[in-house]
């Protein structure tokens, strides 16, 4: 066989390949990636679905992102079981556990806290000032942003007139706007937000930290691509092309460093669990 035919053959068996893979994946139904309704749909699939790509890509798992309009529509599918992987943390209320997603993967940043807070310029100084006033939340579903805040409200004695916007940044828009005294936020997506639209606001009352947000695939998901999919989360940090894809999305929305996914387990999310079974606002 000589030089051409050499390339020739070689060609040709990486035409087998690609399309060997093709057939793979055409064979193989993708699996659903839900995720938690923080942001616009359209500013959650320009984040999230690069990194979807290369997800599959690394472990030959694919993946195709599945969105619900607002947090509650989300919340309720995640009770439903209808997504097989899952960026939120529904899953940990009482109505929702039942289903079983197990936790793999978080965001390297560690912690998040659910915040109250107004904008810069506002008088209000303090949560007892908040009595009677307007207040949004993403949904009533959103844990840092609606249960976390809501109990600490309620367990000071403080009514206030709650709106809903839909999801995070939702509720930070009208904030900006000045058509509310005051929000509750998941700190992360606050200051990312705040950054993005430059404007200033101010904490009144922030919570403990709360891991960050996990991946949790649903318990019908085989084992084998379950790691496969944490696996190369994980790895991206690592991976030149990976580092690239977490900085492009994170460039998105303004997003600080540390960039990336470690590994995680159900069990370090307990306290989510014990939250909700002492909170006096409950799930509906």
């Amino acid at each position: 066989m000589n030089y051409v035919q050499l390339n020739t053959f070689a060609a040709a068996l990486a035409l087998i390949a690609v399309v060997q893979a093709n057939s793979a994946f055409a064979d193989d139904p993708p699996l659903s990636f839900g995720v938690v309704s923080q942001r616009s749909l359209q500013l959650t699939a320009q984040y999230w679905n690069p990194i979807l790509r290369y997800v599959t890509a690394k472990s030959g798992v694919r993946l195709e992102l599945k969105l619900g309009r607002t947090g509650d529509v989300t919340s309720a599918m995640v009770g439903r079981g209808e997504f097989d992987i899952v960026y939120t943390n529904h899953n940990f209320t009482p109505g929702n556990d039942a289903i079983g997603y197990k936790v793999i993967a978080r965001p390297m940043e560690p912690t998040i806290m659910g915040q109250i807070v107004v904008l810069g310029s506002s008088p209000i100084r303090s949560l007892a000032q908040l009595q009677g006033k307007d207040v949004v939340f993403p949904s009533k579903s959103a844990f840092v942003g609606y249960y976390v805040p809501m109990n600490a409200l309620m367990r000071a004695g403080i009514e206030v007139r709650t709106q809903f916007a839909g999801n995070q940044e939702g509720a930070m828009g009208q904030l900006k706007a000045g058509r509310v005294n005051a929000a509750g936020v998941n700190s992360q997506v606050m200051r990312d937000f705040a950054e993005r639209e430059n404007f200033e606001y101010r904490v009144l009352w922030s919570s403990e930290g709360y891991l960050n947000i996990p991946i949790s695939v649903h318990p019908a998901v085989p084992k084998q691509k379950a790691t496969a999919v944490r696996d190369a989360l994980v790895q991206m940090g690592n991976d030149p092309e990976g580092q690239k894809v977490l900085a492009e999305s994170a460039a998105l929305v303004k997003q600080g460093p540390p960039f990336g996914f470690v590994k995680a387990e159900d069990a370090e999310y307990e306290n989510l669990r014990k939250f909700h079974r002492e909170s006096l606002v409950k799930a509906e």
